[in-house]
């Protein structure tokens, strides 16, 4: 147990911080005069958030609009990059403050939430494979499988338009399915398409037709309790048209002033991300790294040092005579191995704040990678209390020792060495499975491969070299397992 103290204490301190820190709605900053505003964006949705190359900066058409937005309104601006499909669950959770990411402005939407003035205007397109010919507009959509992100207005165009409709992340993905023949077209804004093109030089897709006539507006969504921050923004995009700062930025992207309607009709888009695949894995290293270091390892250490604390008390109630102790032990394992970790991820981030416990994304994770590694790892821990002989517990009984005594100098040692080839396997899965934590926007290892994938299309060498980031680090902690079981072989008797 002395060895478990430290880190305990280690861990509930990280957790309490966490929790006190928060984000809440938007506030003052330092100087007081500032309000924080939190912007939800993907950051893989080229030409309008994505990272730089260069720099690996967030930037795009929609970032340069939100922060020319923040200079007038007086907003201090904290980007929050999602998944599409997590944005909205992000803004209903109250996790962002507002979303710039080329929302279209719809019925359905508009119903839920809070659109400032339209600040682009496009219209969507049908893409194809090269090869294909007799998918030309929206009526010849029936009946095919189209591959769209699941929230997005253009997944709803196309099931309207009678097509059986894929969830992928992002445009990205989609096109890499279309290009790999597994659906059979794609239905998205013409500038994203435009863009796609530039950058991948791909002769493996085509725009196949309009989208229908209508002409789509995009704008920044708020929530429905946020009236005053849409009202700025309104405020701040009026002035921005007026004085021209708007067409700038969009002749900037596209060659053309899409924050007028007549404008959407001729960019030139010359592409976002034109680098080769030496290139790109070359820029990705380092951040990759970085998000290894600043967040897999951290996750995976804190996360193991608690669920070993829970997996322990969990066991020595399971092999308790007290059914108070007992049952409860037994459902919890129940639930924890039952049930999916992202689904428990899901519910700790945004399910929570729906009944008032808001935990910040760190946090989150620490708190469900744990309670899993506890509920699988209470299994080990009791299997390897059990396994020690019963005439060890009689022996150390009969000379006088009580029940805490008996379990810390007799039982807990020898079950130590029993347990930790299991464990070992627990902790190298706990690594890997850390890479879930993206889609509560914790920005792990994983999340920078997808990043770069996105806007690259390098997917197949962006992914091999994420599984080589992850190969090395379980590597190096399987390493470790031979001397701790030759070091804790000593208690075996």
């Amino acid at each position: 147990m002395r060895v478990f103290l430290p880190a305990l204490l280690a861990v509930l301190t990280a957790v309490l911080v966490g929790l006190g820190v928060s984000a809440g709605p938007a506030c003052a900053d330092d100087t007081g005069d500032r309000p924080v505003v939190r912007v939800g964006t993907e950051g893989t949705y080229p030409p309008f958030t994505f990272h730089d190359p260069s720099s690996n900066d967030l930037t795009g058409y929609d970032i340069d609009v939100v922060k020319a937005v923040a200079d007038q309104a007086g907003w201090r601006l904290q980007f929050v990059e999602a998944p599409f499909d997590a944005i909205f669950p992000a803004l209903d959770a109250g996790r962002i403050d507002v979303i710039a990411n080329q929302i279209t402005i719809n019925p359905d939407r508009q119903a839920r939430y809070l659109f400032s003035a339209p600040y682009t205007y496009s219209h969507g397109v049908i893409v194809t494979a090269a090869g294909t010919d007799d998918i030309t507009s929206l009526a010849d959509l029936k009946g095919k499988v189209t591959a769209e992100s699941a929230t997005s207005n253009w997944s709803q165009v196309a099931r309207d338009a009678g097509a059986e409709v894929r969830s992928v992340e992002g445009f990205a993905q989609a096109a890499e399915l279309l290009a790999q023949g597994r659906v059979d077209a794609i239905v998205n804004d013409n500038i994203a398409v435009l863009d796609y093109l530039a950058s991948n030089g791909s002769a493996d897709i085509k725009i196949a037709g309009d989208a229908g006539d209508d002409v789509s507006e995009q704008a920044l969504a708020f929530r429905q309790d946020e009236p005053q921050l849409q009202q700025q923004a309104d405020a701040a995009l009026e002035a921005l048209a007026a004085d021209g700062t708007l067409a700038d930025i969009s002749e900037q992207y596209f060659g053309a002033d899409v924050s007028v309607e007549e404008g959407s009709g001729d960019v030139d888009v010359k592409g976002s991300d034109t680098r080769g695949t030496r290139a790109v894995l070359q820029d990705t290293a380092w951040p990759m790294a970085k998000g290894l270091l600043a967040y897999t390892i951290p996750l995976t250490a804190v996360s193991f040092a608690l669920g070993l604390v829970i997996a322990l008390l969990v066991a020595l109630a399971r092999i308790s005579s007290n059914r108070l102790l007992q049952v409860p032990a037994r459902i919890y394992i129940s639930a924890v191995r039952g049930t999916p970790l992202l689904v428990q991820l899901f519910i700790i981030f945004y399910g929570l704040p729906q009944l008032g416990l808001k935990i910040p994304s760190v946090p989150s994770a620490i708190i469900a990678l744990s309670l899993n590694v506890g509920g699988y790892a209470a299994e080990i821990i009791r299997a390897s209390i059990l396994s020690v002989p019963r005439g060890q517990y009689e022996a150390a009984t009969t000379i006088g020792m009580h029940y805490p005594q008996l379990m810390r100098r007799i039982v807990l040692p020898q079950a130590t060495r029993i347990a930790v080839p299991p464990l070992s396997n627990t902790l190298l899965s706990l690594i890997k499975d850390t890479s879930l934590t993206a889609v509560i926007l914790v920005p792990e290892l994983f999340k920078r491969a997808q990043d770069a994938a996105a806007s690259s299309g390098d997917f197949f060498w962006l992914y091999v070299f994420a599984a080589l980031f992850y190969w090395v680090v379980c590597f190096l902690v399987s390493l470790v397992q031979d001397p701790l079981e030759r070091r804790l072989g000593r208690y075996v008797a």
